[in-house]
């Protein structure tokens, strides 16, 4: 703030204060040159100030418009993130629904194979004898049907190993019951059923081959050709017949087929040796067909092991053979031995039961020590 100026001195004043007055007012205007001075400053200094502030104004205005910009492309970018999480979420959700219903479901199948491994460990053993029981049962079949021993063996040799490895000792008298068997069937004669069936086959397939006694033990006669048989009529005629006889052409061909057709009806045979029986042949092929049938039923009382049944077939069969066929060929005197060797063969024997074996495996299974707690 500027100076005043000091009043004026009076005009009475006395002449001696003029040069004060001089410079007092020199001083006045030197004031006032400073004031106006300081004044222009504060002017500029404001004027600075003003165009300083507007200036920064419009700075900060651009500054808040670009953050305003900015913030609203960071919110739209915060949008479309947040629908992003949003799709992300409900997607994790049903990814997560599922994965729950599959965790739920190895949880039920879990509980189901616990419960399955549970059952089988409390079967196990019930398994185990069934599977015993059925093996005895096979062999007993193979003893008392088919007389098979040496299957019946196998089966309870089987039977035997399979309980050596439970190791159980509530087993201790059925393998001792089995063991016993197996040394009985060990110790039984050996019928080789399968080989003897096999033998009886055999014959059976060379019925058709053997050779009738009455085809060949016979001098055929008619088996002349027409052409010798009239040479030989007509051996005894003289000279002059045989020339009328060759001159009738016509008469010899006529006599030739009627030779051909009496040949074709009627067969003469010489047998050589008495006793031999003569067969038509339809005859001779039931006579081979009764024979293969004796055999079979033969081999059926094998199988059954019937032994007087077996004997008995064999018998008439040798029979036959000895009668209706020749027995100086060599494969009618072979099964004539064949049926010597198998009438000799034992096909009855007594076998072993396995009542004792089965009713310790009854006495033994877990079934009968529940049923008895």
């Amino acid at each position: 703030m500027s100076e005043l100026p000091p009043p004026a001195a009076p005009a009475a004043a006395e002449p001696s204060s003029l040069p004060a007055r001089a410079r007092a007012a020199n001083r006045g205007g030197i004031g006032l040159g400073v004031v106006a001075l300081i004044a222009l400053a504060a002017l500029g200094l404001s004027a600075w100030q003003t165009y300083t502030s507007r200036h920064e104004s419009e700075s900060l205005r651009q500054d808040v418009a670009r953050r305003l910009a900015d913030a609203d492309a960071q919110s739209r970018a915060a949008r479309i993130a947040g629908d992003q999480i949003r799709e992300a979420t409900r997607e994790a959700s049903v990814k997560l629904g599922v994965l729950e219903s599959k965790l739920a479901e190895s949880q039920s199948q879990q509980i189901a194979l616990e419960a399955l491994y549970q059952d089988l460990s409390r079967n196990r053993d019930e398994w185990a004898f069934a599977e015993i029981e059925q093996t005895l049962l096979v062999a007993n079949q193979q003893l008392q049907l088919a007389g098979n021993v040496r299957a019946a063996l196998i089966a309870l040799q089987a039977a035997d190993t399979r309980m050596q490895h439970m190791n159980r000792p509530q087993l201790l008298a059925l393998r001792k019951a089995i063991n016993d068997d197996i040394a009985r069937l060990k110790a039984a004669p050996y019928v080789d059923t399968v080989g003897l069936s096999v033998r009886i086959d055999t014959l059976v397939a060379a019925v058709d081959k053997l050779p009738l006694a009455a085809e060949t033990r016979v001098t055929d006669g008619a088996g002349a050709t027409p052409e010798a048989a009239l040479d030989q009529a007509t051996s005894g005629m003289d000279q002059k017949a045989i020339a009328i006889a060759e001159g009738a052409s016509a008469w010899k061909r006529f006599w030739r087929d009627v030779w051909s057709d009496l040949r074709q009806m009627v067969r003469v045979q010489s047998v050589g040796e008495a006793g031999v029986p003569l067969i038509a042949p339809a005859q001779a092929y039931f006579l081979r067909e009764n024979l293969k049938l004796r055999l079979l039923t033969a081999r059926v009382a094998l199988l059954t092991r019937d032994q007087a049944t077996f004997r008995s077939d064999l018998k008439a069969a040798q029979d036959w053979i000895a009668r209706y066929f020749d027995v100086r060929e060599k494969s009618v005197a072979v099964a004539q031995s064949s049926l010597t060797t198998l009438q000799k063969s034992a096909i009855s024997i007594e076998l072993p039961d396995l009542s004792v074996t089965l009713a310790a495996l009854r006495t033994a299974s877990p079934a009968t020590a529940r049923e008895s707690k």
